[in-house]
C-alpha cells in the first residue's frame, strides 16, 4: 500500500486520492474527509457495531460516531477497525467524588443523575444540573441538560446537584 506521502497520486479525473484501511481492508477516497457512516457503508459494519480509528499506544484507540469527521489527508494512512458492541473497555468514571464503573460508551443526562443520587425524580420541581470534565476533544468539559449524551472517557468527571425549586 502507498502511504500518503506522494501528495500528487490523482484518479483519471485530476481528484487525489487518499487511502485508508477498515478492518484491515484498502480503500480509496477522494474527499479530504469521510464520515462514520460512510465508513460503515464502505466497510459493510453492522449498525450495531462499534467503529474505531487506531491509535499509536500511549494513546487509547479513538471511537468515530456515525457523524463524526476524520481528516484523511494527514501524513499517515489510517486504520479503521469495528468491533461488536460490549467487546469495547471498562470505564472508571468520577461522579460526585466517587468512582463508578461505567460499560458504556456514551452516558445520558438520567444516566449521571442515577449514579449521583441513585434515582432520577421528572416531577417538575427537582432542578438538576450535570457539569462534566475530562470528556473528548472537541468539548472535553462543559455541562448536559435533559436528554443530553456524551461520549465516555476513562478518570470522566461528573458533578451533579440537585435543587428543589418549591
Amino acid at each position: 500500500m502507498s502511504k500518503k506521502t506522494d501528495n500528487d497520486e490523482k484518479n483519471e479525473q485530476g481528484k487525489h486520492v487518499l487511502h485508508f484501511e477498515i478492518n484491515g481492508k484498502d480503500y480509496q477516497w477522494h474527499q479530504q474527509y469521510i464520515t462514520g457512516a460512510e465508513i460503515r457503508k464502505l466497510g459493510e459494519i453492522p449498525k450495531e457495531d462499534e467503529i474505531f480509528l487506531a491509535i499509536k499506544k500511549p494513546w487509547k484507540d479513538e471511537p468515530i460516531m456515525d457523524d463524526t469527521k476524520v481528516d484523511l489527508a494527514r501524513p499517515e494512512i489510517e486504520h479503521f477497525f469495528s468491533k461488536k458492541h460490549g467487546e469495547h473497555d471498562h470505564f472508571t468514571i468520577i461522579v460526585n467524588g466517587r468512582e463508578k464503573e461505567w460499560n458504556e460508551r456514551t452516558i445520558s443526562f438520567e444516566q449521571v443523575v442515577i449514579l449521583a443520587f441513585g434515582t432520577y425524580v421528572d416531577n417538575g420541581t427537582t432542578v438538576y444540573t450535570v457539569t462534566y470534565k475530562r470528556g473528548h476533544e472537541p468539548k472535553p468539559e462543559g455541562t448536559m441538560v435533559k436528554g443530553d449524551v456524551v461520549r465516555v472517557k476513562n478518570k470522566m468527571i461528573f458533578n451533579v446537584t440537585a435543587t428543589d425549586k418549591s
